[in-house]
């Protein structure tokens, strides 16, 4: 039975309402979502307290999201509120003041608001040991995941719009104010980045400040996939942002393509607080996570039991995709068989591993998922859905080469395009083999009805025979599979031959040949 659920992160800097659909435990669907920003936390680091105007538009945002929920007969709607009103003098006129809304209403601890991030940090990325920071308007938590679990975790007077209401007051940024906010800052976290530097792992980063940091970044180098989620953001293009944000007056700071408008005024000082980490940790790059505390309190309802984890996330990355597009199942498991089997027995020409063999799967689990859009073209149309949804567990390299088997599943010349940039050297080729075994296993299951049941195959010295194990002579599949002689010699070096074993016909052994040539001969 699925459920439905809305969550508010108000933060010090904006609110966001997410609405989810889910079966519990088996598969979750972003539906909604709805930002504002509130700027909660402004005037807070002069006067401690929630100031009038910024109360009323936190409850404007408020009052927006439960008459959405009203509309829409969301069956429960949570707000959780972080730094601002936990640390406010005057937080509880405030919450006085939510009696009146039909909802429930949580004001996280610093240590439960780490917890939350770590927890969306588990069950979105393939590490078990991280470092995961959280830089919002009020505050900056900095904890550690170990072992998928939450370790310790700290939270930090260092939000973006506290820090330029401290230190950054002018039309432009100086350089006396950068260096008064990097020793504040340094003050209050030099135990922690001492920690981090000599407990290196990777440094995952979450909120809207990096997030719109990272599109400024990705939109100045061009890069080719839109997508933030698993984003490497290198401490030199940081740098290079935070020198041009510095040349701007603030006014200005938004003409930079991708940087928000409601956040250009204080972005800068985030920008500075992620700078002075990764110098101070020597730390060459971090990783952006597209997900946050409002998806650790998600899973925490999609997985009531502790430690709410995924068993594994890349495996459910893909099972969640499929469970939104749902396809044959029959026929993609078979697909899976097929395809599995030829990785394996090719193993000693292409030397792939478990990675490589996990890639594959995924592309022949989610290989007909365009088909829910139209059976023509459905390859593209697959490969749009896989390039264009959070794909947590995998890295960009991975998103893109399962993309890309996706669309050369059934049809064209596999090649890496304009993506090749953020792929590696020989993924060209290893795109090749990794789409012949998919597509061969894709015809080998033409008519969709599991008629070559298992194959075996061998390796010689100009050829590679694969023998089909089936009742009846597959006449469709063999026809459609030796169209694809080509690609499979491209990708192996050897002539493919097509031969049905064991076949019957009143007690006569009856064996065909399917050549390279595309003609079936009679041994």
């Amino acid at each position: 039975m699925s459920h439905r659920i809305g969550i508010v992160d108000m933060g010090s800097g904006t609110a966001r309402l997410v609405v989810y659909d889910f079966e519990p435990g088996q598969w979750f669907r972003l539906t909604d979502e709805i930002r504002e920003s509130v700027r909660l936390g402004e005037g807070f680091a002069a006067t401690g307290e929630l100031s009038k105007a910024a109360t009323e538009r936190a409850l404007d945002a408020i009052k927006l999201y439960a008459d959405y929920a009203k509309a829409t007969d969301l069956g429960k709607l949570t707000v959780i509120a972080t730094s601002a009103v936990r640390e406010a003098a005057n937080s509880q006129d405030f919450l006085d003041k939510l009696e009146d809304f039909n909802l429930e209403f949580r004001v996280l601890s610093g240590e439960e608001e780490a917890q939350y991030g770590t927890l969306a940090v588990a069950n979105s990325f393939q590490v078990s040991n991280a470092w995961v920071m959280d830089l919002g308007g009020g505050s900056a938590q900095i904890s550690r995941l170990e072992n998928r679990l939450f370790l310790r975790g700290q939270a930090f007077p260092l939000g973006y719009v506290r820090l330029t209401e401290q230190f950054l007051h002018g039309h432009r940024t100086s350089e006396s104010e950068v260096k008064n906010l990097e020793k504040f800052v340094l003050r209050q976290l030099e135990p922690t980045l001492a920690r981090m530097k000599k407990d290196a792992a990777p440094l995952i980063a979450m909120g809207g400040t990096i997030r719109n940091l990272a599109r400024a970044v990705q939109k100045l180098e061009d890069y080719p996939l839109d997508a933030l989620h698993g984003y490497e953001l290198k401490r030199e293009a940081l740098e290079n942002l935070i020198e041009r944000l510095l040349e701007l007056p603030v006014a200005e700071r938004s003409s930079i393509s991708g940087i928000h408008t409601d956040r250009a005024d204080a972005i800068l000082a985030g920008a500075l607080v992620y700078r002075l980490v990764l110098r101070q940790t020597d730390t060459k790059s971090l990783i952006i996570s597209g997900q946050g505390v409002r998806e650790g309190a998600f899973y925490r309802e999609f997985m009531p039991r502790p430690p709410h984890l995924f068993p594994e996330v890349r495996i459910f990355s893909v099972q969640n995709l499929f469970a939104h597009y749902p396809q044959d199942i029959q026929h993609t498991q078979h697909v899976r068989k097929l395809s599995k089997k030829l990785f394996d027995a090719l193993e000693p020409i292409h030397g792939y591993g478990a990675a490589d063999a996990l890639l594959l799967d995924a592309a022949a689990y989610l290989h007909d998922i365009g088909m829910a859009v139209s059976y023509h073209d459905h390859h593209k149309h697959g490969a749009y859905l896989v390039l264009n949804t959070q794909m947590p567990g995998l890295t960009h390299r991975e998103q893109v080469l399962l993309a890309l088997l996706v669309q050369y599943h059934r049809k064209g010349d596999p090649k890496l395009g304009s993506y090749k940039r953020i792929l590696e050297p020989d993924d060209e080729l290893r795109l090749v083999r990794l789409s012949a075994c998919l597509r061969l296993a894709e015809f080998l299951e033409r008519s969709r009805s599991a008629r070559v049941q298992d194959l075996r195959v061998t390796i010689e010295k100009e050829r590679i025979s694969i023998h089909l194990i089936a009742d009846e002579t597959p006449r469709v599949e063999l026809w459609e599979a030796s169209k694809h002689g080509d690609l499979f010699k491209r990708a192996f070096g050897h002539d493919l031959y097509l031969e049905t074993d064991e076949l019957q016909r009143g007690g006569v052994q009856d064996k065909r040949r399917r050549t390279p040539d595309g003609k079936t001969k009679r041994k």
